[in-house]
C-alpha cells in the first residue's frame, strides 16, 4: 500500500471522508493519550499495512484526533487503536491491543464471521462515497394521520425459497416486493434495526438441531451509521450503502415510506465482561452510564450496558446519525427502541425535559421526519402517554393488551374498547398531541404474531435455547380449546373469526395502525413468541401462506383499502360526542345493543358505535359517509337495536366478521343492503360494519 502526504486535516466532520486528493479522518476521544490508525489493504490480513500514530500536538483539536492522508480513495480499510488509562474503578478501559470500530464509520466489511474473542475476525470500516443517483427522489413523509405501517424484517421477508426472490434476505429482496405492498395498502415499511451488528455474537445452539443460533433480530447494534451488509447481496466493501439507498429510492417511487427501527440506548460490547471494539475502547466513562462504582455498567437496557444519551458528546452523535440517516439516505422516520433510556441523565435517573428528546423533536432537519418512541424500558420506567419531548409519537401497549383482552373474554370494561377505539385520549390528550400520536397495534415483533395470538395460550420459546424462560408471559392469548395446530374445524373456524376481528378493531381505530408483517396471510411461528434468534423457516416468512388463507389475506387488503377511503378512520382530532357538525348528531354516539346509554363501568362484551362523518374542519375536508360499528364478544349472539341512516340514505352491510370467506368483507363500491332498518343480529364473538349511503 502506498499512501501520499500526511497532513493533520480539520477535525470536522467526524468519520472517514472522502476529499479532492485523499481522506481525512476524524475520531472523539477526550481520555486517550495516543491514537493510532490502521490501514488495511484486505479482511483477512492479521495485521495493518501501516500504522499511522497521531501526534496530539498537530493530530488533535480539543477531543477530535484527525489526519489527512493523500492517495487514498474510496473502499479504503481502516480501524483504529486507542491507548490510554486502564483504570476501571474512574471508569476508563482502555486497551491498546484492541482494534476499534470508527463510531461514524458508514460500512463495515462482514464478509466473514466476527468472533469477538479474536480480534482478526473484526470487520473493517470501510471509506464510503456518498455520491449516488437518487434520481430525483424526495422522502416522502406522509403525515401520521394518513399512514398504515407495516413492520418487517429485511432478511425474513425475502429468505425463504416461497418468496421467490432472486435477493434472498436482502435489501434487493424489498424491492422484489414492491408490487405485493402496493397492492395491499400500506403507506410505509419499518425494518427492525438496519444498523450494523454482529448476527454471530451468540454462543448458544439450537436445542433441537445443535446449530448455532444468531442474533437475527439485530438489537445489538455495533455501528450506527453502517447499514447492516448481511442484509446486502451486493457486497460488503461499500456496496450496502448503494443497495440500501437503492431499495429506498424504488420504495419512494411506488409511494410507499422507509422508517428505522434504531437502538440508542445500548451497544452490543455488553457489561463489563463484555468485548471491546468501539465505543468502550474510545472513551468508555462518557459512552456509557456507569454505576457508583465506575467498573460496572448501569442497565437500564437489560443487554449489559446503557448509552450515555444525554451527555453532549453522546447526544452529537445521536443527532449527526439521525441527519445522515435522513439526508444521506433518505429514511422518512424512526422508531426509537426503549426510548425511555433516552430520558435518562448520567446517574440513570429520568429527566423531566431531556435534552436529547428535546433536541430530536425539535430539530429542523428532522421536522417532517417521524419520531415513534417505545416509551418505556427494562429497569422500570413506562411513559405512555407522558413520553417528553413534545412532538412524539409512541407504540400504545395499552391498545394492544385492551383490545386482545376483550376479544379473548377477559373480565374487563367495556370503556377500555371505547377508548382505544376513539383514539386514546385519556393518554394524548392532557399532553395536546392528537389521536394519530397514538401507534396502534395488536402484535408486533416482540410477541405472538396475529395467528399464534389465537393459536396458543403461552409461549413456546424452548427451541432459543433459554429453557422457555424468555419472552412474556404476559400475552393475553388463548388456542381456543387447543395448543397450537389442530384439524378440529370448530376451532380453526373460532380461530379465523377471532383474527378478523382483532384485524378489523385495528384497522378501523382512530389512531396510526401497525400492522406484523406476515399477519395480514397467517404467518406463524410456532408459539415462539421471541424469535430474536430463529434464523430459519420459524421467523422466514412462508409465501405460499398467500394462496393457501387467501379469503384471509383478501379480508386485510380490503379492511386497510377502506380505511384509506374513508377519513372518518383517521380524523386528526378526539371524538367529543356532541354535535359538532350542526346537523343534529354527535360526532361519535355510544350505545347498548337496545339503544340505552353505555354503563361505562360495567363488565358487558357488547357496543354499538355509530360515527358521523359529515364534513368538519375537524374531521375533514370532505364527507364521509356515516357508520355502525356493532361489537360483540359474548359467546351467544345479540340483537343489536339500528339506530336511523341520515335522511335520504340507507344502512348497508359493509362487513362481517361472523362470515367466512368472501362473504366477511364487500370491496370498493359494494355492499349488502339491509332488509330490516330496526334490528340486526350479530353473531356470538363477530363484528358487522354498516355504511350509509343513498345507493351502494
Amino acid at each position: 500500500m502506498k499512501i501520499g502526504a500526511i497532513s493533520p486535516g480539520h477535525p470536522l466532520p467526524l468519520g472517514a471522508t472522502l476529499t479532492a486528493d485523499g481522506v481525512q479522518f476524524c475520531v472523539f476521544s477526550r481520555n486517550a493519550d495516543q491514537i493510532t490508525l490502521l490501514l488495511f489493504e484486505d479482511t483477512v490480513a492479521e495485521t495493518p499495512s501501516i500504522e499511522l500514530q497521531l501526534d496530539p500536538a498537530l493530530h488533535k483539536t480539543g477531543d477530535i484526533w484527525h489526519i489527512h492522508i493523500e492517495g487514498l480513495k474510496k473502499e479504503q480499510l481502516y480501524l483504529y487503536r486507542a491507548d490510554g488509562p486502564w483504570d476501571p474503578a474512574n471508569g476508563h478501559r482502555f486497551d491498546s491491543a484492541c482494534w476499534l470500530i470508527d463510531p461514524y464509520a458508514k460500512a463495515l466489511t462482514m464478509d466473514t464471521p466476527w468472533n469477538f474473542m479474536d480480534k482478526h475476525t473484526m470487520p473493517r470500516c470501510v471509506v464510503v462515497d456518498d455520491e449516488f443517483d437518487w434520481q430525483g427522489d424526495r422522502r416522502l413523509n406522509y403525515p401520521l394521520q394518513y399512514s398504515v405501517i407495516y413492520e418487517t424484517h429485511v432478511r425474513g421477508l425475502s429468505m425463504s425459497p416461497s418468496a421467490k426472490s432472486e435477493h434472498k434476505g436482502s435489501y434487493k429482496g424489498i424491492i422484489d416486493k414492491i408490487p405485493y405492498f402496493q397492492d395491499l395498502g400500506i403507506t410505509s415499511l419499518e425494518f427492525l434495526p438496519v444498523h450494523e451488528f454482529n448476527p454471530h455474537e451468540l454462543i448458544r445452539k439450537h436445542p433441537r438441531t445443535g446449530e448455532h443460533l444468531v442474533n437475527y433480530w439485530g438489537y445489538s447494534p455495533t455501528c450506527y451509521f453502517s447499514p447492516s451488509a448481511w442484509y446486502a447481496s451486493s457486497g460488503s466493501r461499500g456496496e450496502q450503502v448503494v443497495e440500501f439507498k437503492e431499495m429506498v429510492r424504488e420504495l419512494h417511487k411506488a409511494g410507499i415510506e422507509v422508517i428505522l427501527d434504531v437502538v440508542f440506548n445500548h451497544t452490543g460490547e455488553g457489561n463489563e465482561d463484555g468485548p471491546t471494539f468501539s465505543f468502550r475502547g474510545f472513551d468508555n466513562s462518557i459512552y456509557y452510564i456507569l454505576e457508583e462504582d465506575k467498573a460496572r455498567f448501569a442497565n437500564y437496557s437489560g443487554c449489559g450496558n446503557t448509552m450515555n444519551c444525554n451527555h453532549p458528546i453522546m447526544r452529537s452523535l445521536i443527532m449527526d446519525c439521525l441527519h445522515y440517516w435522513v439526508i444521506e439516505m433518505h429514511v422518512d422516520g424512526f422508531r426509537f427502541d426503549l426510548g425511555s433510556i433516552l430520558g435518562r441523565d448520567q446517574n440513570g435517573e429520568l429527566l423531566a425535559n431531556p435534552p436529547v428528546l428535546e433536541t430530536i423533536a425539535e430539530d429542523p432537519i428532522l421536522r417532517d421526519t417521524k419520531i415513534i418512541a417505545e416509551a418505556w424500558d427494562a429497569a422500570g420506567a413506562y411513559q405512555v402517554g407522558g413520553f417528553p419531548g413534545g412532538r412524539w409519537a409512541e407504540w400504545n401497549d395499552r391498545f394492544r393488551d385492551d383490545i386482545r383482552k376483550f376479544w379473548n373474554g377477559s373480565n374487563t370494561t367495556v370503556s377500555n374498547l371505547a377508548m382505544r377505539l376513539s383514539g386514546s385520549s385519556d393518554l394524548y390528550m392532557h399532553t395536546g398531541r392528537k389521536p394519530f400520536h397514538s401507534i396502534n397495534f395488536i402484535t408486533s415483533h416482540d410477541g405472538f404474531t396475529l395467528k399464534d395470538l389465537v393459536s396458543y395460550s403461552q409461549k413456546h420459546n424452548l427451541d432459543n435455547g433459554e429453557e422457555n424462560r424468555d419472552g412474556s408471559d404476559h400475552n393475553c392469548s388463548s388456542g381456543y380449546g387447543t395448543e397450537g395446530e389442530t384439524e378440529n374445524t370448530r376451532i380453526l373456524s373460532l380461530r379465523n373469526k377471532l383474527a378478523r376481528n382483532l384485524f378489523t378493531t385495528l384497522i378501523l381505530s382512530t389512531g396510526t395502525p401497525m400492522i406484523l408483517g406476515g399477519d395480514e396471510f397467517g404467518r406463524t411461528q410456532k408459539g415462539n413468541n421471541n424469535a430474536y434468534c430463529q434464523d430459519n423457516e420459524i421467523s422466514w416468512y412462508d409465501w405460499t401462506l398467500v394462496q393457501k388463507n387467501a379469503h384471509f389475506h383478501r379480508f386485510c387488503r380490503e379492511l386497510i383499502r377502506f380505511r384509506r377511503r374513508h377519513p372518518a378512520f383517521y380524523r386528526p382530532e378526539f371524538f367529543v360526542g356532541q354535535d359538532i357538525n350542526l346537523n343534529g348528531l354527535p360526532d361519535i354516539t355510544w350505545t347498548t345493543p337496545d339503544g340505552q346509554p353505555v354503563d361505562w363501568s360495567s363488565h358487558t362484551h357488547t357496543l354499538s358505535v355509530r360515527i358521523d362523518g359529515s364534513k368538519s374542519e375537524i374531521i375533514a375536508n370532505t364527507d364521509d359517509d356515516d357508520f355502525l360499528l356493532l361489537f360483540n364478544a359474548a359467546t351467544k349472539s345479540v340483537a343489536f337495536k339500528l339506530s336511523p341512516p341520515p335522511e335520504g340514505k340507507r344502512w348497508y352491510l359493509k362487513l362481517h366478521t361472523g362470515r367466512s370467506g368472501r362473504d366477511a368483507i364487500y370491496g370498493q363500491g359494494k355492499a349488502e343492503p339491509l332488509s330490516d332498518h330496526g334490528n340486526y343480529e350479530v353473531p356470538a364473538r363477530s363484528i358487522v360494519l354498516l355504511i350509509s349511503s343513498p345507493d351502494y
